[in-house]
């Protein structure tokens, strides 16, 4: 099955295809432009170089939450418009679930943690053990100490992974078996997503009309809104 996953829930943005477990393709950017002037560009290039026809596609893939709440409304709707056309389904993949697989490898606990601002992280933990991914903790927006409390039940390699790992880590209590990911391993990428949708079960594959955003909490100008009506 070949899988087209897109990501385009923070400053980068990236697109892969997957047939299988084989990766044919990723392109990835990181370049401060918006990713409505990069994304439809990059998944048309990445089809060129991988030599695969949008009509070879039998499934798209995209985060869906959480993250940049225009990153992600921008993904999932290209997902959707070109899941439309080809008249295929869609999964909508967790960008910490998908952000896991960065560390397939190592046998670890995985803190997925991405910068919600306003002194909190979009955070999520998972046990990965002999290249099984297992979810610890769902998704949710919480504040470095209560990650730093979910971290110390867990007796085994800890390390940070994601677009928030850095503040993360920088704001935790330091211990040997607590690590930040690399840089070539940090940060959420398209491959991530082709291959969570490809180990999901196929029921979690949905009709285009069906896939929504999942941001977590309101944003920023909905929530200062509904503070100035509860004055």
């Amino acid at each position: 099955m070949k899988i087209l996953g897109i990501d385009s829930s923070a400053r980068s943005a990236s697109a892969a295809i997957t047939d299988g477990g084989k990766v044919l393709g990723c392109f990835y950017t990181n370049t401060g432009l918006t990713h409505s002037q990069t994304l439809m560009p990059m998944i048309e290039t990445l089809l060129k170089n991988a030599k695969v026809k949008l009509d070879d596609i039998d499934l798209i893939a995209v985060n869906k939450g959480p993250g940049s709440f225009t990153g992600i409304r921008i993904g999932v709707a290209a997902a959707k418009g070109m899941a439309d056309v080809l008249k295929i389904p869609v999964y909508g993949a967790s960008t910490l679930g998908s952000m896991a697989y960065n560390l397939i490898d190592t046998d670890c606990i995985a803190c997925c943690a991405m910068d919600a601002r306003c002194g909190q992280v979009y955070n999520a933990i998972f046990d990965i053990t002999d290249g099984r991914i297992t979810r610890l903790t769902e998704d949710n927006a919480d504040s470095i100490e209560n990650v730093e409390k979910k971290l110390e039940e867990y007796k085994k390699l800890k390390i940070i992974v994601g677009d928030g790992a850095e503040i993360c880590y920088n704001n935790l209590k330091r211990t040997d078996d607590v690590r930040l990911a690399s840089q070539t391993h940090r940060f959420q990428s398209a491959v991530g997503v082709c291959f969570e949708a490809m180990n999901a079960p196929e029921d979690k594959y949905i009709e285009s009309a069906m896939l929504v955003p999942e941001y977590l909490r309101l944003p920023q100008a909905e929530r200062e809104l509904k503070a100035k009506l509860h004055k």
